[in-house]
């Protein structure tokens, strides 16, 4: 399938993933600036950090039930609230209401990822094609263009609280598109657990590494460029932003990939790619080389969340769908419960290089994961 079908069949659901990608697109741009008003050290906003993957993780546990009670309103009610919340990490003072700001984003974040990965697995499932990859291409193009944006808005001196209102605004605006009208088969009973446990596993673990190699970049990209490299707040967002853009050129790819490539080959080959990238990052002596690495990494890591979000849609029964990629996603996503704070940790005790380069041998755990995933398919 061509990608603009794929934009066409995923439009409303896309939405929401633009909505995604700009609120932490902007995010990534200010980590600088936040890190510096709440006056804390590496090893202490790396734990902050984790109040979001805390929030999100509950939220992701009970996103199946809101699901339910919501209906064709819950994408559209989830992204507002994202929307409405997203003002709160730029007015915090200390450390205390930073944690808490990003206990309450992180919550809102969950029910809308685990709700739009949802829709998207129903799609396809409709239409027997892959739609992953290009619905999250459209959040990391969007990603890529609020940290740019962001980028610029730091050198202006605009402080993060007026941005994040702004981009909140946008986003609530967005939202009013995202009623959509669900399949019955996609809810699953409550209390019912009959969906295949070693899948689910397994894609959750590839999910898991995927995401926590994102997040090492989303959150100390920009700090690694301007501190350990020298370079300045615009030179900064550039590295979330070069992530982001070449995660939307390796999704858009990976659509049309994805449909000549097995998706046990697409990993492994991406996993291989995102590692290099990860060691070019670690040795980059000028900025412009750390760009590379992550544009590198980005191109790796792009497809592999996608692709194990995708496979747990296909080994489950319909009815069990939402509670199926809401488990997957709530293993991925805590990547970004613990990612940041290990490389908070790392960059106290080793610095931002080795931490780096941690995160570059962390990727190839997927390789195993995929070949046990082939493994189970064949038996």
């Amino acid at each position: 399938m061509k990608v603009q079908n794929a934009f066409i069949l995923t439009r409303k659901p896309s939405i929401a993933f633009v909505s995604v990608g700009l609120f932490w697109g902007c995010f990534a741009a200010y980590v600088p600036d936040l890190k510096m008003k709440i006056d804390v050290n590496d090893a202490t906003f790396g734990l902050l950090l984790m109040c979001n993957a805390f929030g999100l993780v509950v939220s992701m546990w009970l996103a199946p039930k809101l699901d339910r009670i919501l209906g064709s309103r819950g994408l559209q009610l989830s992204t507002a609230l994202l929307g409405a919340v997203f003002f709160l990490p730029g007015f915090a003072f200390d450390a205390v209401t930073f944690g808490l700001s990003m206990t309450i984003v992180g919550a809102s974040h969950g029910v809308a990822e685990v709700i739009m990965n949802t829709r998207v697995s129903e799609l396809e499932q409709l239409h027997k094609r892959p739609l992953m990859n290009a619905s999250h291409g459209m959040f990391s193009l969007s990603y890529a263009a609020g940290a740019i944006a962001s980028g610029f808005a730091r050198q202006a001196h605009i402080d993060a609280g007026t941005t994040f209102l702004i981009v909140g605004f946008l986003i609530l605006v967005m939202s009013t598109f995202l009623k959509i009208n669900i399949l019955k088969t996609s809810i699953g009973q409550p209390g019912c657990f009959n969906y295949p446990v070693w899948p689910i596993l397994i894609c959750g673990s590839i999910v898991l590494v995927a995401f926590m190699t994102e997040a090492t970049v989303e959150a100390w990209s920009a700090i690694h460029i301007e501190r350990t490299l020298e370079g300045k707040a615009t030179q900064g967002a550039l590295g979330p932003a070069m992530l982001g853009i070449t995660m939307a050129i390796g999704r858009f790819l990976g659509q049309s990939v994805s449909e000549v490539f097995s998706a046990y080959r697409l990993i492994i080959g991406a996993t291989i790619v995102t590692a290099i990238g990860a060691i070019i990052v670690a040795w980059a002596p000028t900025p412009v080389w750390a760009y590379f690495g992550f544009g590198t990494l980005g191109l790796g890591v792009s497809v592999i969340g996608p692709t194990g979000l995708a496979f747990v849609g296909k080994y489950v029964p319909d009815h069990f769908r939402t509670e199926a990629i809401s488990r997957v996603a709530l293993m991925g996503f805590a990547g970004f419960f613990l990612a940041p704070a290990l490389m908070g940790i790392i960059s106290e005790l080793q610095g931002l290089r080795i931490a780096f380069l941690c995160t570059g041998v962390l990727s190839l755990v997927c390789i195993p994961f995929t070949l046990i995933l082939g493994r189970l398919q064949k038996t």
